[in-house]
């Protein structure tokens, strides 16, 4: 519209807040072809140099040990993923572009866990009866879950807090435990989601037999299903024999662990 006016380029350019020879291009293009020429010009850009298969196949190297592929190494590095793929002729491509497919078709660096099954020849039936009464809580009494937390103890904490600059608060990094240590028995009653628990100096058999007292005493006249580990104090005779005549039906077992 400015061109039509007879305006010069320099004066459009500067109305524009654009170069001259931007100007002079929309001028030139617009009198060739008319509106078209303003329409935006959409580009697909460079088309991808690794297709959907490959990002595929280069995720399920990196989920492989190199060992088990033939390579003299145990874990992948970028660098090391790279090599092999360009090795072998799967795919050209820079580090970076690398981690970004890894991380779209969810593959990270994690370490590796480990796990330990129980070695109870009757941990599957246990284990079906726990899961049984989480999903079916019997209607004749309380579903309890048990167990023990500690030892824990008083310690000093360094925390946060404002100082001059460099001279940080010190606090002496040993300690001694001049209140000695606690433990916590806890039980927690999955009809309510409410945790009862003691706290004591040990966690003996006694100290677990007085917890079951309480529970008993607090639900009177309803039968306690109790869960719990195969903690040696849970397996004391006396403990087995108080909860044989108080109508409290035990169901240990021994849990998987996972590193």
């Amino acid at each position: 519209m400015a061109s039509a006016q007879r305006q010069p380029v320099p004066a459009i350019a500067r109305l524009m807040q654009v170069s001259e020879a931007y100007v002079r291009q929309v001028i030139h293009e617009f009198n060739e072809r008319g509106f078209d020429a303003l329409d935006p010009k959409w580009s697909a850009g460079r088309p991808r140099k690794v297709d959907r298969a490959t990002r595929e196949r280069i995720a399920c190297i990196a989920r492989c040990c190199p060992r088990d592929l033939g390579w003299p190494f145990s874990t992948w590095s970028l660098s090391k993923l790279r090599e092999v793929l360009i090795g072998n002729g799967i795919a050209e491509i820079s580090r970076e572009t690398l981690r970004k497919i890894l991380k779209a078709e969810g593959v990270s660096w994690q370490a590796v866990k480990t796990w330990k099954a129980g070695t109870d020849p009757e941990f599957t039936a246990k284990m079906n009866r726990v899961l049984d009464l989480y999903d079916h809580p019997p209607t004749d009494g309380r579903v309890i879950c048990v167990d023990e937390f500690g030892p824990l103890n008083l310690q000093p904490r360094a925390g946060r807090g404002w100082f001059p600059r460099r001279t940080p608060k010190r606090l002496r990094a040993t300690y001694r435990r001049t209140q000695g240590v606690r433990h916590l028995l806890g039980a927690l009653d999955l009809a309510t989601g409410k945790l009862h628990y003691r706290i004591r100096d040990r966690k003996r058999w006694q100290e677990f037999l007085s917890l079951l007292k309480s529970l008993r005493a607090r639900w009177p006249g309803e039968r306690l299903y109790v869960i719990l580990d195969n903690f040696s104090p849970h397996k004391r005779a006396e403990v087995r024999a108080w909860a044989a005549a108080n109508d409290v039906d035990w169901c240990s077992y021994r849990p998987i662990h996972r590193g």
